[in-house]
């Protein structure tokens, strides 16, 4: 999984931050029949589980209600003993009952549901809920007690179940599907289909218990056993379905207008289906591997962009199967959903947000970071409620792995060396309870520091052999931190696990200073990073109009002089807040690595008026009666003022008013002038800090696109000119 919604602490944060069986009789509800083609005994069941050597086998047959949004279902799972334990019970995830109520929801989606709750006043708070009923659970014929409480469904067995032996159970059950964004919901035209299901739980064979771990409300609970599954899913006909697997799809000779689609998935993490009647899909192989897109055609050209989304697919496998070990599957499936700013990783199948016109599938290493998933998740699992470096940290890393081997020198490993993150005082092998809200600065950042260091301190030939050796002692299995230092020992020597043991678990874990970019390094890197980020969140609107705030820092990292004039003739007050305001402005321009020349005083300013400045664009701070570049510009500005709609008189007549505004250079029509306005002798004192925080978001790359902005006494925005900017939401503050 990878969040690209983060809290913005300050510039530099939010630039490195930059850096989801039927049995016998059928199952009957609501008037309706689940069809069950080829059914199987519990017998062939357990047979085909043993052949593949999986301790979990499950048949499901499920249809779905799309009227009432609704899914029907039984399995037959058969579940093998594989402890020294005599077990008298066995415990399955009812993930679906997170979405019982909203505290138990997860934290992730909130701001997508808020905005959806925005579009649809009709729908009712009850409507953004879910959960799953379980209606019976019997084993070999005979009903079995059963009891679903906080995400766990527990059922007692007749018989006891011994060490190596297997028990077939059939559970029936009744999905009540979210509306909006949850792992499990519908909204618009598609279904999102994980947790859908009962799932057999671990068990701990240390411990001696089951995992009844409830989903996390703020990251992952994903750890389960890879399984083999066979999945029957009766659906309409319109409708376009993905799941893992190799899938085929037949009528329902039962009810026109419907069809079954199947799915066997053998060796397979987990079941997870995507449900459309609106999908499009586009199918490449190449070398026995055929990846899918799954994607809505709704703007021209889109399939342009899916082919290379999925040429990228091809090279990050064949990387990291040469770097780790192959991907085994003959598929890969990529499902566009309408999520945003959270993309999912499953098994054998990606979730991503909306493809956008300027999308550049190259480069999105969000979209990387997701297939790298496929080996740390679906391929090596492990417990990502107690261990989540073990596959984020790993997944990350990979993502800088790939792109740094790409030649991308600003997502390389030079995105490892600049993060800062001595204030980080959590253990990357913390819980994610121990951790907290500091998951992406934790499992993410500082665990690819810990395996980036790793990599520098052996060598890349000998990283890759630890590695393969890890993979290969892992794949279909699930991982702990102590078996990973054991590989690391046993490949690498007992100094390199020792190290790799202390970062670790050093809550002040960081990277080697000789391992960091030096200062000039960093300098180069932020500057080159910004400028990708503005020219990126510029592109996002198509004719975004020349006159927006964030084109002014956009314009001068590539290269275009930038001249700040600050009023020489303000009072002893206005003075103060001046300056505060020009450090707030100096030290954003200092972090992008922005040169750029102030002017304080009216001779400098006349000299270099008619000659310097129009070939530079310009930010003006401070009252128009006493900024002397306002006053000399001032005819040309009321005329340049008129295109925004901006009555530049009258506001700069308004008492107690501020904010600013951006035109055109009046001397140069490809520079443009920025004024941060204030009117009177002053700033009230308590609008100088709101005053500054707004200039900072009118020209970051993050916020809308403002052409002017009033504020009030108190430094609110009462009214403004501004162009929606599509990334703004994820810098939001949560």
């Amino acid at each position: 999984m990878k969040k690209t919604a983060f809290k913005t602490v300050s510039q530099k944060t939010l630039a490195y931050s930059l850096a989801f069986t039927l049995a016998a009789c059928p199952l009957a509800s609501a008037g309706h029949v689940l069809a069950a083609p080829a059914a199987a005994s519990a017998d062939s069941v357990e047979a085909a589980q043993v052949q593949t050597h999986t301790q979990v086998a499950y048949r499901i047959d499920a249809r779905l209600d799309e009227k009432n949004m609704r899914i029907q279902g039984r399995e037959t799972v058969t579940y093998r003993n594989t402890s020294k334990d005599t077990l008298r019970k066995i415990v399955f995830h009812t993930f679906a009952d997170a979405n019982r109520s909203k505290a138990t929801q997860t934290s992730m989606f909130e701001q997508n549901n808020e905005e959806i709750r925005k579009e649809h006043p009709e729908k009712k708070a009850d409507d953004f809920l879910g959960g799953i009923d379980i209606l019976s659970a019997s084993a070999g014929g005979e009903a079995l007690a059963y009891q679903n409480s906080n995400q766990a469904l527990t059922v007692e067995l007749k018989q006891e179940l011994k060490p190596g032996e297997a028990v077939t159970a059939e559970i029936g059950f009744e999905v009540n599907i979210p509306f909006g964004m949850q792992r499990l919901s519908y909204y618009k035209d598609i279904v999102n289909g994980a947790h859908w299901f009962p799932v057999m739980s671990v068990y701990d064979k240390e411990k001696h218990e089951w995992d009844k771990t409830p989903y996390s409300k703020i990251f992952e609970t994903d750890y389960y056993d890879s399984s083999d599954f066979e999945v029957h899913f009766n659906v309409p006909d319109s409708y376009r379905v993905l799941m893992p697997g190799t899938i085929s799809t037949q009528a329902d000779p039962q009810e026109p207008g419907r069809k079954i689609v199947s799915a066997v998935a053998d060796n397979t993490r987990e079941l997870v289906f995507f449900a459309s009647p609106n999908y499009k899909v586009e199918s490449v192989t190449r070398d026995g591997l055929t990846v899918e897109y799954y994607y809505f055609d709704n703007m021209p050209d889109k399939k342009k962009i899916v082919d290379e989304y999925i040429d990228t697919a091809f090279k990050a496998i064949q990387f990291f199967s040469e770097k780790y070990g192959k991907y085994p599957y003959p598929e890969f499936r990529i499902a566009e959903s309408y999520v945003e700013g959270v993309a999912v990783e499953f098994a054998r199948v990606i979730q991503m947000g909306q493809i956008r016109p300027n999308s550049d599938p190259a480069h999105d290493y969000v979209f990387v970071h997701e297939i790298a998933h496929q080996w740390f998740h679906a391929l090596i699992g492990n417990n990502s409620e107690k261990e989540s470096f073990l596959d984020e940290g790993f997944a990350d890393f990979s993502k800088v792995y790939f792109a740094e081997k790409q030649g991308d020198d600003l997502n390389g490993f030079k995105s490892i060396q600049i993060d800062d993150l001595s204030s980080i005082d959590k253990p990357i092998a913390g819980t994610n309870t121990e951790v907290g809200d500091l998951q992406s600065p934790t499992f993410y950042n500082k665990g690819r520091q810990a395996i980036y260091q790793l990599y520098r301190t052996v060598g890349e030939e000998k990283f890759d052999t630890f590695m393969k050796e890890y993979f290969k002692r892992y794949e279909f299995k699930n991982a702990t931190i102590e078996g990973l230092l054991q590989t690391i020992q046993d490949t690498l020597g007992d100094k390199a696990r020792k190290e790799m043991d202390k970062a670790l678990h050093d809550p002040h874990f960081v990277l080697k200073p000789e391992y960091l970019l030096s200062e000039a390094e960093a300098a180069a890197y932020w500057r080159e990073q910004f400028k990708t980020m503005y020219r990126s969140s510029l592109s996002q609107v198509a004719n975004l109009p020349a006159e927006t705030m964030s084109r002014i820092l956009d314009k001068a990292l590539q290269g275009e002089p930038l001249t700040i004039v600050v009023s020489d003739q303000a009072g002893s007050q206005a003075k103060k807040q001046q300056q505060t305001i020009l450090t707030q402005l100096e030290g954003t321009l200092g972090i992008m690595g922005i040169p750029y020349e102030v002017i304080s005083d009216r001779q400098t300013l006349k000299k270099k008026l008619k000659k310097e400045l129009p070939s530079s664009n310009i930010i003006a701070i401070g009252s128009a009666k006493t900024n002397g570049l306002i006053q000399a510009l001032k005819p040309g500005i009321i005329q340049k003022s008129i295109a925004l709609g901006f009555d530049w008189k009258s506001k700069m007549n308004q008492k107690a008013s501020s904010g600013a505004y951006v035109i055109k250079h009046p001397y140069n029509q490809n520079r443009l002038l920025l004024h941060f306005f204030w009117n009177g002798d002053a700033l009230n004192g308590n609008a100088v800090e709101p005053f500054a925080e707004q200039m900072l978001k009118s020209i970051s790359f993050s916020s809308d696109f403002f052409q002017y902005y009033v504020l009030d006494k108190a430094g609110r925005i009462a009214s403004d000119k501004k162009t929606a900017n599509p990334m703004a939401k994820f810098f939001a503050e949560n």
